[in-house]
């Protein structure tokens, strides 16, 4: 095994030996250190040459465990000792006795052994041992007793630890363990000696590795060693303390033990020859166990060391410090100081001094080689035990510091360095201490003491912390220090510029400062030399010019010098620092100080002013400048001292500290404030202030601008400081002068500032930056203003006249009005402003903001001018407002950069105005970003400054700011002017509005009336209510339309922003829901809402999706009354509006019998659209409105019907509109009610007044002659039949493409009766005019003058359909036939015309060549003519109609044969093919004109496709005919349009409808069900030539038969979808539910569909599927899994189907519905309107069906994935959703058609999907196993050989391979390409021979036959194979005889 860590070395953990000499002292005896053992080193006495006893007495099973021992494997030792162990438990005393001897000889053995289990197994068996056996060990004890205790010493840790163990159990006290090593003394120094006397080789035998056996002998030594420096130790120190009875027994004990103990160890000590070999030993453990033996020799056995062996010994102890091991150096020093002490002569051998001393020296100088921690502190104890006279006095203190100093680079971490200086000053004061005992001179101690201050101190310690070679002060410096000549610092590379760490430095400069303390203590001469060279050094570093960064560094030291003597706690009387350092250095360095510009030089002097005191400084250095240095100023007065402080201050550090701006001025400054005292501080703050003013006349009226700027620069620095000095202090909470603003004021700071915003000719940065700095206010904590309360007036009501002017030149009108009332406001004016330039406005306009935004809060100041806050906060904002709206109209070229540009500072010059153009660009950039910024913050804290200003002021300059914007008309566009006016208002009412009557008043202001606003219906307040009221005439002037579009806008952005809850109805989120008032609330907008609905759409919004879709929710959600209130009051409004304005819209033309709201669009009237379009929203949409609300409703109308006795016309036009609605309304689960009952309970739904009613209209309606008898302009007749046609509604349900008609009243008899005689009337009259009038041949061009009579034809066609719905059993024969007859007429004029737009669409762009785009697209807007209302409805009807006649046929819902048998008569059969021929021309027709115009690209398209959408319901009930069209009438279809000759046919018109720009759900579904149907199915996908037709007949067509007749280089995809199929790359840039995503899919569904309608065994179908493999890209499989959201599926077996959710379940059971179907028609029908969970199920369909109908081609994708995670997502999705049917399907597939015969049988195992297949021929045969993973196809089908019978291996093989190329590479059923192997089999048996490039018969993929021969040798070749060998050999010869093919 490998070397172990910890072996063979000594741990480093080793602990003092105290321990387990502590547990081996008797109770009472002294304590004694012992106790190393635990973690020591460990040996085995054994002897080699010892003999193992015989196992005759032992146990057998013991025996065999013993003998494992002797084993080398380690495990087997370890096992056969716990083995050992559990028999030892089991087993009595005696019986284990036996086993004492043998186990002593194995256990001496095991001590030595390398492994650390080994021997800490053993400790635990001993343990068992002793624990069983007890007093029986006794008589083994000697023999056992020295391994046992050698064994305490173990390096390892947990084995020491169980040898300790094992020794506690068999002697538990501590007194017993003592006397067992006494009683076996002997034989533990036997043992001892024996092991150190071992060698490597005699450990061992020769197959243990050497460095085992080197490692293992280091360790008995090291082990041995400190076993017996342990013994002696114990044996030796020990006390005895016993009772008096046995004193004398237990003394003579304890005498022969010592004398038994102190003869062993000598013996020991001179049979190993003092154990000096071992002092040189390499292993660090034996030499520092060897030290620790040394020292216990010196400690307890003194004389061994005399006159014989003392120089050898002294020699090898002294000499020990050549010890590089730092684990030794421990007990290397205690030898050796233990050693010198013992025996100080021997230090006197001169001829072993000069050895020992250099290796001292070398130690030092390596710095203790890594042992500083535990040699540092012992070097003062050597000082101490060294003989002087023995190392020769001073030159050992000189080498010893030089030693111990050159061993200092070596440090690096702060502990070190703290270790080492300590030492240094312990031993440098030690030394000056004791000098005179190691000096030579008869002077004695000062002349060595100067030597050391001198040679150490300054040129060691000195000069390593300031290293300056300055001159050679003196003659007294040390000569073994030598210095280099020259100035180091001309380079910054200079032997002094060492790079030490900062900790070093801090802790040399402790170390100077704490010697300085001591020694001025007790000799203050001995530093004179010091202080000296001190202040010359520091004079020397100030008089440099030029500061590098060594110069820098070195100023720092001096400061840090400086800082570590202020933190000494001195005596008064002890003045040192001050009079011997920074005395001297002030008087000669201040001059000079002045000259430097250097921070350092500055922060120095403050230092030293910090320290000493502002006084004392200053008047030390007035004295200096005046008279003689005297640095004692205790003999002057304090009134004298204080004026020469002042003198000082004034006339020296003022015009210094603020002279011109310089990099040391903010040092300066900081040292000016540091020098203002309390006493003084109106003297000194007055004599600043006074200096500065004057200073800046001076430079203003002599010097120029820059120097003034220089002045104002200095002074706001100053006031930057104070500021934060001040704030110091408040923090603080110190009580002093100078803690509060006042103490700082001064009337000439007041003028000074007032001055610089009214006289100052330009402004500058300067200029604002000092007022920012005096003002203060920068944030809102900041409360220090220097200046009065009249100047902070003064200065911002010109901030704001600035602002105001700056809004005079805006190039809005609103921004420029808002001037009068800011100014109004604050009462002032600008007449002492001049207008220039307006760059020069721009730039006062930045000062006063730049001011402001660094003092908003000083406003705080004026708390009682609120008026003035609110003026300037106005400003500000409406500054904002005005910048914003500039950039984005693009004013002043700012349209890109409003935001993103950051301020530009203002230059500190003259401003040029020839330049103004430029520069106002590049302020009025800076201005606008920064004030936007600053607004922004403010509108975040508004709450801090509440309290400053008027907010109803505020608020009102504000609105009437805004009102003006929304009115501001010509730049900006109403949509962009309503979002920025919006914003501001959100932003206003957040921060202004404390409660909601403020928030809604403040609405009510914006909203309030305008000269253009409103138009239509207006606020009116009577009685404290709010009511609404009509206006009489609108505007209509341009800007009034313009402004009036504002407003719209800006109402539709507070809408939208707010809500319709806090605009319309008035009330907050605050107002409780629980307990409201039902009626309208005091602050509803009712007005408002009428306003946008009659204004109906605007440029970025519209009613419906602003108010409509709100405000219906809002009524939801409301659980009073309120909401409904609200629409209440607004449908009155409405209607009214309607009644004033009138209509001349035709009920008749708007669609009442969908829900939708599409016909609202063509309301011209905007009250009665926006009537309409409530009704719709309310009633039949959200059905919010209950029937007390519909009842009033019709109540209201009712009332309006009559006008003075007369019919209301204007009521009478209106009132089918509602009635569509009301009626629907109060009719919704009607029962049957008997009309003679006047019991209105039981009429739950229908009030019995408009029952009455409709009679009455019914009866008016009748009387009136029929339509077509009427004159022109008799509209009446016409109006009361809408109102009938609208009193029996109809509703059109259903699904896409499945739309039924029904019922929504129950009439009675009389009802019936009367509209049944209505209907007949108007029948017969209409037969007769329509002889005379055929409305089908009226051409489109024609339309207009016809009018009136297809207004009628609409009218009796809705008549007809009612009554069929509503009578059908009344209606006679000739009512059928009627009917019937009018259903073609009706619904062909719409056929006609949109034939005649096919044919001039196509003639339009097959005969013009122009390429002009705009020129193709007027062409085809005039050949493209849209639908006619009227017509489009009343073909509409015609196919509603249509439709009851189907539903009362095919679902028998007649009541009686009479019906059935009448609508039989009327030809029903020929009258139902032709609607439906005539639905098919339609709906080919509009997808034949989009597919024509598609060549001109998507514009063209979307013409055609828009125009369809306008016509909704009449399309979506072509598309449900469509979809109930029979297979024979398609197929006639589809001949018609081949026949028409268009440059596009009936497919190419299909996938235009299906792929259109504008989708339309129901054609859409038509489309592609036309397109997966026969006949189309099997022309949708592949170009083909189709043969001409010579007729039509009702067969299916010949050239519907195309299945098997592409051939295979025709094969081609059609132009429609080939795109979608083989370049999808552009599907991961396009949406998820993108048009061409969504086309994608469905090309994809068609392919699909195609080929599973194929045939297996069609030809077709093998190359479409060849064809996908080789052409197609498979990245349609990454697109369908982006659909499929793979992370909600796990890829555990056991999840379950329920633990799938949203879109993953859907996939997953689209594609289990898919496969079992093999149809996506259900998928289509729920596509549309597409959604991402529609997408999901078409994608989980699509999947679905590609693992069933192209399984190669989904397993070729699948195994190239690299995304492990998403392969095992899709392998569990296939493996659980796809599989099992597909399994299912094939293995039942290949049951049922898969023959067996005399040759071949096959069995299926459906459990283990296992396919047999067994081949016999003659006497051949072979079974193969087919094994379909569960994750098919996903995984390739493994085939085996499972038993082979006279079949070669190599054919064998052979045949395998062929069976697994047909079966992976067969893109159908596993039963087809066992087929196809089976037939390869039999023909290869009947003598056909192979391919020999595939080796198979019949070709895997096309299952053709090798026909190819080579000429030469004659072999055959599939074509496939050989096309594919020449491509990849890029040759074309014979792959088998090379010969050219």
């Amino acid at each position: 095994m490998g070397k172990q860590k910890g072996e063979g070395a000594r741990s480093k953990n080793r602990p003092s030996s105290s321990s387990l000499a502590a547990s081996l002292v008797p109770v009472g005896a002294s304590s004694i250190g012992f106790g190393g053992y635990v973690g020591s080193s460990k040996i085995e006495s054994s002897s080699s040459t010892e003999e193992s006893p015989s196992f005759l007495n032992v146990d057998n099973e013991v025996a065999q465990h013993l003998k494992r021992l002797g084993r080398k494997d380690p495990t087997t030792k370890v096992k056969a000792l716990t083995a050992l162990c559990l028999l030892f438990k089991q087993k009595s005393s005696e019986e284990v006795m036996q086993i004492v001897p043998q186990w002593a000889y194995e256990y001496k053995r095991l001590l030595l052994d390398y492994n650390r289990d080994v021997r800490r197994a053993t400790h635990d068996t001993m343990a068992t041992l002793v624990a069983v056996v007890r007093r029986g060990l006794a008589p083994h004890l000697k023999s056992l007793m020295g391994p046992w205790w050698f064994a305490q010493f173990d390096p390892i840790p947990e084995v020491s630890q169980a040898a300790r163990c094992s020794l506690e159990v068999a002697f538990p006290a501590p007194e017993k363990r003592f006397d067992a090593l006494v009683l076996c003394l002997d034989s533990i120094f036997v043992y001892l000696d024996e092991n150190l006397k071992l060698t490597p080789n005699a450990m061992s035998d020769k197959a243990t590795p050497m460095d085992e056996l080197e490692d293992m002998h280091h360790r008995v030594i090291s082990c041995s060693l400190m076993a017996i420096a342990t013994l002696i130790d114990i044996l030796l120190s020990k006390g005895v303390e016993t009772s008096s009875e046995n004193v004398s027994i237990e003394q003579k004990l304890a005498s022969k033990a010592r004398i038994t103990v102190t003869s062993a160890a000598e013996k020991l000590l001179s049979v190993h020859n003092f154990f000096l070999d071992f002092l040189k030993h390499k292993s660090p453990a034996i030499r520092s166990a060897t030290y620790s033996v040394l020292t216990i020799y010196v400690k307890n056995i003194p004389h061994a060391y005399n006159e014989g062996n003392m120089k050898s010994l002294a020699a090898a102890i002294l000499g020990s410090f050549q010890e590089r091991d730092m684990s030794c150096h421990s007990s290397m020093w205690d030898m050796i100081l233990l050693f010198s002490r013992r025996f100080p002569d021997a230090w006197y051998s001169n001829n072993i001094l000069k050895a020992i001393l250099n290796g001292l020296w070398q130690f030092l100088r390596n710095g203790c080689y890594g042992s500083q921690k535990v040699s540092y502190p012992a070097l003062l104890i050597l000082l101490e035990s060294v003989p002087p006279k023995a190392v020769n006095g001073e030159q050992f203190l000189l080498l010893f510091f030089q030693s111990l100093w050159a061993g200092r680079n070596l440090l690096h971490s702060a502990s070190d360095n703290a270790t080492f200086f300590k030492a240094f000053q312990e031993c440098f004061l030690w030394a000056l201490d004791n000098a005179t005992r190691f000096s030579k001179s008869d002077s004695g101690r000062s002349s060595l003491s100067i030597k050391l201050v001198n040679g150490i101190l300054i040129m060691l310690l000195w000069y390593d912390y300031l290293p300056i070679n300055s001159k050679n002060h003196g003659e007294t410096s040390l000569e073994i220090i030598t210095r280099v000549e020259g100035d180091p610092l001309s380079n910054d590379k200079s032997a002094g510029a060492k790079e030490y760490s900062s900790s070093y430095i801090q802790e040399l400069g402790k170390c100077i400062v704490d010697i300085l303390t001591h020694v001025s203590l007790k000799d203050m001469s001995l530093l004179h030399d010091f202080y000296a060279t001190f202040v010359k050094d520091c004079l020397a570093l100030l008089q440099h010019k030029i500061f590098t960064k060594i110069i820098e560094e070195y100023f720092r030291r001096i400061i840090n010098f400086f800082l570590l003597l202020g933190q000494l706690p001195l005596r008064k009387d002890q003045t040192w620092p001050w009079e011997f350092l920074a005395g001297p250095l002030i008087a000669s360095s201040f001059t000079t100080i002045k000259t430097l510009d250097s921070i350092d030089a500055v922060r120095l002097l403050s230092i030293l002013i910090g320290i000493f005191g502002p006084v004392t400084v200053l008047s030390h250095i007035h004295a200096c400048n005046k008279e003689r240095c005297s640095f004692s100023l205790t003999s002057k007065g304090d009134d004298f001292i204080a004026q020469q402080f002042l003198q000082t201050f004034r006339d020296d550090f003022v015009p210094w500290c603020l002279l011109n701006q310089t990099s040391s001025s903010s040092a300066k400054l900081d040292l000016l404030l540091s020098l203002i005292q309390d006493e003084y501080l109106s003297d000194q703050w007055s004599t600043i202030i006074s200096h500065f003013t004057k200073l800046d006349k001076c430079y203003r009226a002599d010097t120029g601008i820059l120097y003034h700027v220089d002045n104002l620069q200095s002074f706001a620095m100053l006031f930057e400081k104070l500021r934060e000095k001040v704030n110091l202090m408040i923090t603080e909470n110190v009580h002093r002068v100078g803690v509060l603003p006042e103490h700082w004021h001064h009337e000439l700071l007041d003028s000074f500032a007032i001055s610089i915003v009214c006289e100052v000719p330009c402004y500058c940065l300067s200029h604002a930056q000092f007022l920012r700095e005096i003002l203060g206010g920068s944030v809102e904590d900041d409360k220090i203003c220097f200046l009065s309360r009249a100047a902070v007036k003064t200065i911002f009501e010109e901030i704001l006249k600035m602002l105001v002017l700056y809004l005079n030149t805006s190039s809005f009108d609103w921004a420029r009005h808002s001037c009068s009332f800011l100014l109004s406001l604050a009462s002032l004016d600008l007449t002492v402003f001049r207008k220039s330039f307006v760059v020069e406005n721009v730039e006062i306009a930045q000062f006063a903001f730049h001011v402001l935004e660094g003092s908003f809060f000083c406003l705080k100041v004026l708390d009682e001018n609120g008026t003035l806050i609110s003026s300037i906060l106005a400003a500000l904002f409406i500054i904002d407002w005005e910048c914003s709206m500039s950039s984005i109209s693009g004013d002043d070229n700012q349209s890109k950069n409003y935001h993103g540009t950051e301020l530009q500072i203002l230059p500190d010059s003259q401003i040029d105005t020839d330049d103004h153009l430029t520069e106002k660009v590049d302020t009025k950039l800076a201005l606008t970003s920064r004030v936007h910024v600053f607004c922004n913050s403010l509108l975040t804290r508004f709450s801090s400054i509440l309290n400053l200003c008027n907010l109803s002021e505020l608020r009102n300059i504000l609105i009437q700011a805004i009102r003006s914007s929304v009115s501001e008309t010509g730049k900006l566009s109403a949509d962009v002017i309503s979002s920025l006016c919006s914003t501001w208002v959100i932003d206003l009412l957040e921060v202004t509005c404390q409660d909601y009557n403020q928030f809604q008043f403040m609405l009510d202001q914006l909203l309030s009336e305008a000269n253009s606003w409103p138009l239509w219906v207006a606020p009116l307040f009577q009685g404290g209510s709010r009511t609404a009221t009509l206006q009489c005439s609108r505007a209509s002037d341009e800007i009034n339309e313009l402004s009036h579009d504002n407003f719209i806008s800006f109402a539709d952005k507070l809408l939208s922003n707010l809500g319709v809850r806090k605009v319309i109805a008035g009330c907050t989120e605050e107002t409780p829901v629980e307990g409201a008032r039902s009626s309208l609330h005091s602050y509803s907008r009712v007005w408002l809402a009428a306003e946008l609905l009659c204004t109906w759409s605007w440029k970025g919004g519209n009613a419906l999706n602003s108010l409509i879709m709100p405000l219906s929710k809002h009524a939801n959600d409301m659980k009073s009354l309120s909401g409904v209130n609200i629409i209440s009051s607004l449908v009155n409004i409405l209607f009214d509006g309607a009644l004033i304005h009138g209509t001349n819209n035709h009920w008749i033309v708007f669609c009442s019998w969908t829900t939708s709201d599409d016909g609202v669009e063509n309301i011209e009237d905007p009250f009665l659209r926006a009537l309409v379009c409530l009704l719709h929203a309310f009633i039949l949409k959200d059905n919010i409105w209950g029937r007390p609300e519909t009842a009033h409703f019709i109540q209201h109308v009712l009332d309006k019907i009559l006008l003075n006795g007369h019919v209301n016309k204007a009521c009478l036009r209106i009132l089918p509109y509602v009635l569509s609605f009301v009626v629907r309304s109060l009719v919704f689960q009607r029962t049957e009610f008997d009309v003679s009952t006047k019991d209105v309970s039981l009429v739950p739904f229908e009030s019995v007044e408009l029952y009455d009613n409709i009679i009455i209209w019914l009866e008016n309606a009748a009387a009136f002659p029929p339509l077509h008898l009427l004159e022109n302009g008799n509209n009446e007749a016409l109006e009361w039949i809408q109102v009938i046609l609208a009193c029996y509604p109809l509703s059109l349900q259903g699904g896409i493409g499945q739309l039924k008609v029904e019922v929504l009243r129950n009439i009675n008899e009389s009802e019936k009766k009367i509209l049944l005689s209505l209907f007949r009337k108007q029948r017969s009259a209409n037969a007769t005019a329509s002889t005379e009038d055929d409305i089908s041949a009226v051409p489109s061009s024609s339309a207009l003058s016809f009018v009136f009579p297809m207004q009628v034809e609409l009218i009796i066609a809705k008549l007809t359909a009612i009554t069929v719905a509503y009578c059908p059993e009344e209606l006679a024969e000739e009512d059928w036939s009627y009917a019937m007859a009018k259903l073609h007429k009706w619904l062909e004029p719409s056929v006609l015309l949109m034939e005649e737009m096919a044919e001039n669409v196509d003639d339009a762009l097959t005969t013009y060549t122009t390429h002009d785009m705009e020129v193709i697209l007027k062409k085809l807007k005039n050949a493209v003519q849209p639908f006619d209302p009227l017509l489009a409805s009343l073909s509409a009807t015609s196919l509603v109609i249509f439709s009851l006649f189907s539903e009362l046929v095919e679902l028998q819902k007649a009541d009686s044969v009479e019906v059935l048998q009448n609508i039989e008569h009327g030809n029903w059969l020929q009258v139902k093919d032709q609607i439906m021929q005539n639905v098919l021309r339609l709906f080919f027709t509009t997808g034949v004109v989009e597919a024509i115009v598609k060549s001109c690209g998507e514009e063209a398209s979307s013409i055609i496709a828009s125009s369809r959408l306008d016509y909704s319901l009449f399309w979506s009930l072509v598309a449900s005919s469509v979809m109930n069209t029979p297979e024979h009438i398609r197929n006639k279809a589809v001949e018609s349009m081949e026949r028409w000759g268009l440059s596009k046919g009936p497919i190419s018109s299909l996938y235009a409808i299906l792929f259109s720009s504008k989708p339309f759900p129901s054609l859409q579904l038509a489309a592609y069900k036309f397109l997966s149907t026969k006949p189309i199915i099997h022309l949708s996908i592949l170009k083909e030539k189709l043969p001409e037709s010579n007729g039509i007949t009702n067969q299916e067509p010949s050239f519907f038969n195309t299945t098997d007749r592409i051939s295979e280089q025709s094969l081609c995809l059609r132009d429609e979808i080939s795109s979608f199929i083989l370049k999808p790359a552009e599907l991961p840039e396009m949406a998820l539910t993108g048009h061409d995503r969504v086309n994608v899919f469905l090309s994809w569904a068609l392919l699909l569909t195609h080929l599973h309608s194929l045939p297996s065994s069609s030809t077709t179908r093998e190359r479409l599927v060849q064809f996908l493999q080789d052409s197609v890209s498979s990245t349609i499989l990454d697109y369908l899994f982006q659909h499929i959201p793979l992370k909600a599926i796990g890829t555990s077996l056991k999840k379950k189907e329920t633990e799938l959710s949203g879109d993953a379940l859907q996939a997953a059971n689209s594609a289990r519905h898919a496969i079992s179907t093999g149809s996506f028609l259900l998928i289509m029908e729920s596509l549309w309107p597409v959604g991402t969970e529609h997408m999901a199920s078409l994608a989980g369909s699509i999947y679905g069906m590609m693992v069933q109908l192209l399984p190669s081609y989904v397993r070729n994708w699948f195994t190239s994935l690299r995304d492990r995670s998403l392969s095992s997502a899709i392998e569990f999705f296939t493996k659980v959703w796809c599989s099992p049917c597909l399994l299912s399907d094939e293995l039942s597939q290949v049951k049922e058609t898969v023959l067996a015969d005399e040759n071949f049988s096959l069995s299926v195992n459906k459990s283990a999907y296992e396919i047999v297949a067994t081949y016999k021929k003659e006497e051949t045969g072979m079974d193969l196993v087919i094994r379909l993973p569960s994750c098919y196809p996903l995984r390739p089908v493994d085939v085996e050989c499972t038993r082979s019978l006279g079949i070669s291996e190599v054919k064998q093989r052979k045949w395998l391979l062929s069976l697994t190329a047909f079966v992976r590479n067969q893109n159908g059923a596993i039963a087809e390409a066992i087929r196809i192997w089976k037939s390869n089999f039999d023909k290869e048996f009947d003598g056909v021979e192979e391919c020999p490039i595939c080796y198979s018969i019949i070709h895997t993929t096309n299952h053709s036959l090798p026909r190819l021969a080579c000429k030469t040798c004659k072999h055959k070749f599939h074509s496939a194979c050989l096309y594919k060998w020449f491509s990849s050999s890029h040759k074309s010869t014979c792959p088998l005889c090379q010969t050219p093919f």
